[in-house]
C-alpha cells in the first residue's frame, strides 16, 4: 500500500495539471472570441423583410465592425473610424429613435445630397439611380401606388437610408436620417439561411420559441437555403 501512494500522488497531480491547462486554454479561447465580437465582427439574424430581394428573412450574417470604429466596452470611447460609408452600401446602425435596436438598410444618399423619389425612381442630386436591387410590389395582391417623396436635403454628417423592399420598409422616409456615428458595421457574408417567416423569428413567447427551435431539429435540412450559404454581400 505504501509503495502505491507516490504513484497515485503523481497521477493526481498530472490530472490536475491537465485540467488547469484545459481551463487556461478555455479562458484564452473565450477571451479571443470576445475580442473578435467586440472589435472585428459578429453574427446576427435578419428577422424582417425590409431588405428582401437582397437579404432574406432568416439569413444569418457575419458582419464587419473593425473598419467602423468599434466601441470599447464599458466606455463611450470608440476606436478610430477607418472607413466612410459610400452611396449604395448596406450597413448596420443604431436606430436613431431607439439606439438599443440595430437596423440594416442601404445608404442611398450622404450628407449634402439632395434626394427624392418619383414614380418609384430614386433621384440623388437630380440624377436617376439605377437600382437593380430594389423591389416594388404592384400586383393584384399588393396594390401599392408608385412611391413618391418630395426632395429633401440630407444634413451634413448623416445618411439617408432605404430598405430594398421599398413597400415593406420603415426607413428614412418615415423616421429621418441616421447620424454617421450610428453606423457600426457592414454585412460580409450569409453563413446560414433558414426559411421561416418573420412572425416565428420575432415571437418572444418562451413556449413559442421552444417549439420553433425544436422544429429546426426535424426541418433543418429541408428549410435551410443551401444555395445562400456563403453568399457575399
Amino acid at each position: 500500500m505504501n509503495q502505491a501512494q507516490p504513484s497515485q500522488t503523481i497521477q493526481t497531480r498530472s490530472k490536475r495539471g491537465r485540467l488547469s491547462r484545459a481551463g487556461k486554454w478555455t479562458l484564452w479561447i473565450l477571451l479571443a472570441l470576445a475580442l473578435v465580437r467586440i472589435f472585428i465582427g459578429e453574427a446576427s439574424l435578419v428577422p424582417t423583410a425590409s431588405m428582401e430581394g437582397t437579404i432574406l428573412v432568416g439569413d444569418h450574417l457575419f458582419w464587419n465592425k473593425a473598419l467602423y470604429g468599434p466601441e470599447i466596452p464599458f466606455t463611450h470611447w470608440r476606436l478610430p473610424r477607418l472607413k466612410r460609408v459610400h452611396r449604395g452600401e448596406i450597413v448596420a446602425f443604431h436606430y436613431p429613435l431607439d439606439p438599443e435596436q440595430i437596423f440594416l438598410k442601404r445608404a442611398v444618399a450622404l450628407g449634402g445630397d439632395h434626394v427624392e423619389i418619383h414614380n418609384d425612381v430614386l433621384y440623388v442630386n437630380g440624377a436617376a439611380v439605377q437600382e437593380n436591387y430594389a423591389v416594388h410590389h404592384h400586383t393584384l395582391r399588393f396594390r401599392f401606388a408608385p412611391s413618391e417623396m418630395a426632395a429633401r436635403t440630407v444634413p451634413a454628417g448623416t445618411l439617408f437610408m432605404l430598405g430594398d423592399n421599398r413597400d415593406f420598409s420603415s426607413d428614412s422616409r418615415d423616421w429621418g436620417v441616421v447620424p454617421e456615428e450610428n453606423v457600426i458595421g457592414s454585412p460580409l457574408v450569409v453563413f446560414w439561411s433558414y426559411d421561416a417567416p418573420s412572425a416565428e423569428w420575432l415571437d418572444e413567447k418562451p413556449a413559442h420559441r421552444l417549439r420553433f427551435f425544436g422544429s429546426m431539429c426535424t426541418h433543418l435540412f429541408s428549410r435551410t437555403r443551401w444555395e445562400r450559404t456563403g453568399t457575399l454581400l
